[in-house]
């Protein structure tokens, strides 16, 4: 038996794999079945996701803290309070204490210095150009005042996301920065918030959470960017409220796919994909190989190393629906030329010198070099962003960064003479797009 669908490039063909490997649009994918039935409950029989999410967004723009804590209690099953909204950080600083998180705080300020060191290299500075004589023109970069990070805790508290969000956003100069996180706040996610530097956390989740925050309500104030990971209804929320605040991207399901040739160690690539596939069953992993019994080794090796994991179920019906091994002649033709179709959220390569593909490779949100770089390094401690553009996103989204956070301004000052040295050409210009009155307000200059 074999736990990955099998493919060989030269039999099946380049066209017909990725048809098979590729997901469905965010907005044509299906419920799991537990929230298929809280959907058929609460909005009725057959209500696609994408439609439930448009009335829950529509219902807090209405009615705000009302539909908040209504849809928090049919979703979540919690109550919310006033009192229970948000935890500040006399909350967050005591979850440091709490003994079953304090043993993870190290952790987490050992990743929190290298997220810092690296996103502080993304800092831009201001430029300015002299472009004519007497014309001055600048690019100043400045942060958006209010910005929220989400951060899902469905199967798992994700503190590690809180890094990645928080301390860019701070690095950017955001004022403040909160977190929101289903209800009630895990004190590991508090935690993970004080050792960032996050203002404080909403516990309000799901297409709620991110509703009240792109529109405001009366307890809980408008953010201009919303970052982070989530479920289909916290990116289709998301995707609902674009135009109202700016987002970082849409984060489908996650997926790794992993260039190996015969020097690869089986154990190791099967342990990879692995870590992916334990995410949910919607997750991805494809190892891509010109050594066909490379791939027999890893679905063995994929077999033996299910029987101890703890979500074993969660990643057998991740490979068995989403998982593949392909079989390739070159791993520098085919196998990049699948890559870089799939343009894969996270990118193994996995060869005796990884720098040769790898640096052929143009389309991929993450790029780990070699045997000892496993996608859980940059997932928590590397120092890079682990929240990543998918689902084929990577052919033109970036990893979430200090530049999310921030909003170039251009300036532009002209001296008389500067004025006079372009006014021809904004003259003839603008006459020639019809635009009388931008021509004469440069006139109006000249002649007084």
């Amino acid at each position: 038996m074999t736990l990955l669908r099998r493919f060989v490039v030269e039999r099946d063909g380049l066209e017909a794999i990725l048809q098979a490997v590729r997901r469905p649009p965010m907005a044509e994918m299906e419920a799991p079945p537990r929230a298929r039935t809280v959907l058929d409950r609460l909005f009725g029989p057959g209500t696609r996701p994408v439609e439930a999410v448009r009335r829950i967004v529509q219902s807090v723009r209405e009615e705000g803290d009302t539909a908040v804590a209504r849809w928090t209690r049919e979703l979540d099953g919690v109550e919310l309070s006033p009192e229970r909204l948000w935890a500040g950080p006399e909350a967050m600083e005591a979850a440091l204490q709490d003994p079953a998180v304090a043993p993870v705080v190290p952790a987490l300020e050992a990743a929190a210095a290298t997220i810092t060191a690296f996103h502080r290299r993304q800092i831009a500075a201001p430029i300015f150009e002299t472009t004519a004589p007497g014309v001055v023109v600048g690019w100043v970069p400045t942060p958006v005042q209010r910005a929220a990070i989400y951060v899902p805790a469905g199967t798992a508290p994700l503190l590690s996301t809180v890094l990645m969000g928080v301390i860019p956003a701070r690095l950017a100069g955001v004022a403040e920065v909160v977190v929101a996180t289903p209800p009630p706040a895990h004190p590991a996610i508090l935690a993970a918030a004080r050792v960032a530097g996050a203002s404080r956390v909403l516990q309000v989740g799901g297409a709620q959470a991110i509703a009240a925050l792109a529109y405001g309500t009366a307890s809980i104030p408008r953010v201009d960017v919303i970052a982070g990971p989530g479920n289909l209804f916290v990116q289709l929320a998301k995707r609902e409220v674009v135009g109202a605040v700016g987002i970082d991207g849409l984060a489908g399901p996650t997926e790794v796919l992993v260039l190996a040739d015969a020097s690869a160690n089986p154990r190791w690539v099967a342990a990879d994909l692995l870590a992916q596939a334990e995410h949910a069953p919607d997750a991805a992993a494809i190892v891509v190989s010109d050594a066909p019994a490379l791939l027999d080794e890893i679905d063995r090796q994929l077999e033996v190393q299910l029987e101890t994991l703890p979500r074993a179920s969660v990643a057998a019906e991740s490979l068995g629906r989403w998982g593949a091994a392909v079989a390739c002649r070159r791993l520098d033709v085919e196998g990049l030329q699948l890559a870089e179709a799939i343009a894969p959220e996270h990118l193994q390569v996995v060869t005796a010198d990884p720098l040769v593909l790898a640096g052929k490779v143009r389309r991929a949100g993450a790029v780990f070099l070699g045997s000892h770089t496993p996608e859980a390094l940059g997932d928590y401690a590397a120092g890079s962003n682990h929240v990543l553009p998918t689902g084929g996103t990577a052919r033109f989204a970036s990893a979430l960064g200090v530049h999310v956070f921030t909003r170039m301004t251009s300036w532009v000052h002209a001296s008389p003479g500067g004025l006079e040295q372009l006014a021809r050409a904004v003259r003839v210009l603008a006459r020639a797009e019809g635009l009388e009155a931008h021509a004469r307000s440069v006139e109006v200059r000249q002649s007084s």
